[in-house]
């Protein structure tokens, strides 16, 4: 599927949120500035088009910066745009839940729709976990499920309609984006994403939520506890 969106991704992520995507963005680099002083190593999960990576490369010129993703497609779009500005970040295939990254490697993981999208949201915490090291970073944004039960109805249900359309009238395949609407059902709240980072070690810096919990942004960061327990 996001082979089949890969060349219209990014015109339909800006139309699809009215433009605030371009803003949560720029908010969950801005709490990586506010809260990581030059990250020497820096991984980007479910890349995409290079959004984040390339503006973390942008941020910190001598970060380490990798994008993965498994859409071939998406990753030949985000090593265009590198190539194009000169930014410096490497782009490569992997599945976030099983990262080619050796343990206690990364000092910052970033996480834009990306563990909605794992099978299990606990395979890829616990490979970020795996990842990290002492203190390490994790920065998530993503949908989540509301759970007031008549916002859910609603949200859901304009992205379920939204999404089916657009992908009817791009791609002739509404799944290509009424996907989403079925991804966060199965998703959970923030409130639970939060829960689940504190059981896989994280402390819960900050969470910024948008559209009354539909979106929210993660910042927390890996207990030196649980990673001396784990080493052990």
């Amino acid at each position: 599927m996001f082979e089949v969106i890969a060349e219209r991704y990014d015109r339909f992520t800006l139309l699809f949120s009215y433009g605030m995507d371009r803003y949560w963005k720029r908010e969950l680099l801005e709490e990586l500035r506010a809260v990581a002083a030059a990250p020497p190593v820096v991984l980007d999960l479910a890349c995409g088009t290079g959004d984040l990576a390339l503006g973390t490369r942008t941020q910190f010129p001598s970060a380490r910066v990798i994008g993965f993703d498994v859409a071939r497609r998406m990753l030949s779009r985000a090593k265009h745009r590198a190539r194009a500005t000169h930014t410096g970040a490497r782009f490569a295939a992997a599945d976030m839940t099983c990262l080619p990254v050796r343990d206690r490697t990364a000092h910052a993981v970033l996480a834009g729709y990306a563990i909605r999208n794992a099978p299990n949201p606990t395979f890829a915490l616990r490979e970020i976990a795996r990842v990290l090291r002492q203190g390490g970073l994790l920065l998530t944004l993503d949908f989540y499920r509301p759970r007031n039960a008549l916002w859910r109805r609603l949200f859901v249900g304009y992205l379920r309609l939204a999404g089916n359309v657009t992908g009817w009238l791009w791609h002739r395949q509404p799944v290509a984006y009424g996907y989403i609407a079925a991804s966060i059902e199965h998703h959970v709240s923030w409130q639970d994403l939060s829960d689940l980072l504190a059981t896989h070690g994280f402390r819960v810096r900050r969470v910024s939520r948008k559209l009354l919990g539909g979106i929210a942004i993660h910042v927390a960061s890996l207990d030196e506890a649980t990673v001396a327990a784990t080493a052990d």
